[in-house]
């Protein structure tokens, strides 16, 4: 296989959007192209399958298209199944017609053969047998149901129609649809955007052993990084090659414009330094040949042109909260969320001052509803939300942010902030990189990305204590991410947030609660789509790198049965920590007493739950009821599992507040 654009263009109208198309993928490469916003990544790949979209570029090469090898393209366009009557199954099995068709064949076979022992049956037979095995009939059946259990589907919702399921959810099972069906060349436009982090990582692993080649749109440098062995950039309507994975690109994009600055600027000190001996002497008679020769020498140069500075536009704020708020920002206690059943139950966790906690988990188990229940946006169905003193929210949904209206960006803001004057709120608007006219465009025009800005603009502008924030780098590119990223770092307040993207939640996160689907799960219609019950919530006192070592080691441990391998994770990670008890031996202390004073709260909170079920078992009720009996002897080992490992990171913290004293 080999796809091959030399010296192509990419126009919108009169505009041109990439001005020189050197691009190609061959044999079962895993391609990249990033960019900002805007630059024409999606317009490229539409190129890609409408070659009719591309023109001569303005380079000396010919312009050319060649393909090898391509019977067919994968790309996820827009959602439109031909019968919305059909299942779900019946719309996946559409992928294997040609198996199905040998499948029923064989079986037809096979009734004949029941009475007809001919030799040419025998051969048909044999023949469909060998076609059926190499189109991995045998296996077909086991790959859609795991691909289909990845993608968050239950084997229950096989058998539900097409037009039963949200529009979030006919996306996926188009999306499953396409890396089903293998094509040669997969198109892959922002391919993790609504997936939550169990599926990316899934599809990591798939498209890492995907035996054809694959072009991947997409800002989640985790996931590109992960899978890509070539990056296409484009910036100034130009296309950059980088031949390795993500990492790589940035590493060698920084290079390459250092040694091009470096190399003009040396370039251009030396045509002073010449012009500086031409006119020195040009006048002179004994030394005009001289510098005739170095004027000659000048002209000889190829001349280098100064690189392109990083397109680093993007949104800026200097926002400030309004007041300090209480130590104790936010205390959930034994709460119940969801709508007409609970979603997830018995969550517990403390929010102090400062404090930044990334939540992650798979979609539907209730991470949005969590939050949308602390700001009253629903009831809870149980349990206490208590805010401390002096805390002022701010709150962001990403699907409030998508909303359009037919108002102005600038009557959007004006009418939040009515005290501001003109130039207070195009200052607050610019800085969010709404200049000029763009003020006044209506925010359906906006793109996913401005809507977000214009939300995150406000919010911010009310000084907030602390951030509530549901999904908030979705529609952000790399560069607007980085920026977010670096602003919650800065930010004095506390933020509580929902994300997919793992290097976001990396980043800003030192503490993680996950959000994991129960053993036994129920579908139920509702309007958000929050339908899974019996959702587990755990909080971890660690930043997400730390989590995946402690997520590791679980597994580890389950597999060997063996707890005490828990110490394993916990020196990899001191390994780690004593770096910063030199650099920050104050603020590495206050972070160690703080996890321990949260894991004796935990022990006597298991401690005090385990005793009133030891008590549960005492009542005559219970004690003549079997099924009871072995439900809170469950309860009670998985309970005594948990304080046994709050025990040993209890002592793994006391040795680790020791040997701080210790360097002290």
């Amino acid at each position: 296989m080999n796809f091959k654009i030399t010296n192509g263009s990419v126009s919108y109208g009169a505009d041109t959007i990439i001005e020189n198309i050197n691009f190609e993928v061959k044999g079962k490469e895993k391609v990249a192209i990033v960019g900002r916003n805007g630059c024409g990544k999606s317009t490229l790949l539409k190129a890609i399958i409408d070659n009719s979209l591309l023109s001569e570029g303005t380079s000396e090469e010919k312009f050319s298209i060649f393909k090898e090898g391509i019977y067919n393209i994968g790309y996820l366009r827009q959602i439109d199944f031909d019968d919305e009557s059909i299942t779900m199954k019946e719309e996946i099995l559409k992928v294997y017609s040609d198996i199905i068709n040998i499948e029923n064949k064989i079986y037809l076979l096979l009734e004949k053969m029941q009475s007809d022992k001919s030799e040419a049956l025998a051969k048909e037979y044999s023949r469909l047998q060998d076609r059926f095995e190499f189109l991995n009939g045998y296996t077909y059946k086991k790959e859609y149901e795991t691909v289909v259990r990845k993608f968050g589907f239950s084997v229950e919702d096989l058998d539900k129609k097409i037009s039963e399921f949200s529009g979030g959810q006919r996306t996926k099972i188009a999306f499953i649809k396409l890396l089903l069906s293998k094509p040669d060349l997969l198109l892959l436009d922002e391919p993790t955007n609504h997936l939550d982090i169990d599926t990316i990582e899934w599809l990591e692993g798939y498209l890492k052993t995907y035996p054809k080649a694959c072009i991947i749109v997409s800002h989640d440098r985790m996931f590109i990084n992960k899978i890509v062995d070539k990056v296409y950039e484009i910036e100034y309507g130009e296309m950059t090659l980088y031949s390795g994975n993500y990492d790589y690109y940035e590493k060698q994009k920084r290079v390459n414009y250092e040694k091009q600055l470096k190399d003009y600027e040396y370039q251009q000190k030396e045509i002073k330094r010449l012009m500086a001996v031409v006119e020195r002497f040009r006048y002179k008679k004994n030394k005009a040949k001289m510098a005739q020769a170095k004027l000659k020498q000048i002209e000889r140069m190829a001349k280098l042109e100064e690189p392109n500075k990083y397109d680093l536009k993007t949104f800026k704020s200097n926002f400030k909260i309004s007041r300090q708020s209480g130590k104790n920002v936010l205390n959930i206690s034994n709460l119940s969320i969801g709508y007409e059943k609970s979603i997830a139950t018995n969550i517990n966790f403390d929010l102090y001052k400062g404090q930044k906690i990334g939540i992650i988990g798979p979609n539907g188990t209730g991470k949005s509803t969590l939050l949308k229940t602390i700001v009253s946006k629903i009831e809870k169905i149980s349990g206490e939300i208590n805010i401390g003193h002096n805390v002022d929210i701010g709150y962001f949904d990403q699907k409030e942010a998508l909303v359009d209206s037919e108002k102005t960006v600038y009557d959007v803001f004006s009418n939040a902030f009515p005290n501001l004057t003109v130039t207070e709120i195009r200052n607050s608007l610019a800085a969010f990189m709404f200049y000029g006219d763009d003020v006044f465009k209506e925010v359906k025009m906006l793109s996913g990305g401005e809507k977000v800005r214009l939300k995150l603009s406000m919010i911010l502008k009310n000084g907030p204590n602390l951030l509530i924030l549901d999904e908030p780098t979705n529609h952000m590119d790399i560069i607007g991410k980085e920026t977010l990223e670096n602003m919650l770092k800065e930010y004095e307040g506390s933020i509580l947030f929902v994300s997919h993207d793992r290097f976001f939640v990396n980043k800003i996160a030192d503490s993680i609660i996950v959000f994991e689907k129960g053993n036994d799960t129920k579908n139920y219609d509702n309007k958000n789509d929050e339908n899974i019950l019996n959702t587990k919530v755990k909080y971890y006192n660690c930043t997400y790198e730390e989590y995946l070592e402690i997520y590791k080691e679980k597994e580890e441990i389950q597999s060997s049965n063996n707890l005490n391998a828990s110490h394993l994770r916990e020196n990899d990670i001191q390994v780690k920590k004593e770096k910063n008890i030199i650099n920050n031996p104050l603020k590495e202390k206050s972070r160690i007493e703080r996890k321990i004073r949260k894991v004796e709260e935990d022990i006597q909170l298991l401690e005090n739950v385990i005793s009133d079920n030891k008590k549960l078992l005492e009542d005559d009720e219970i004690s003549s009821d079997y099924i009871k009996l072995e439900e809170i002897n469950n309860k009670i080992n998985e309970q005594n599992e948990s304080l046994n490992l709050k025990y040993l990171e209890w002592e793994n913290l006391q040795k680790e507040l020791e040997k701080f004293n210790n360097i002290n």
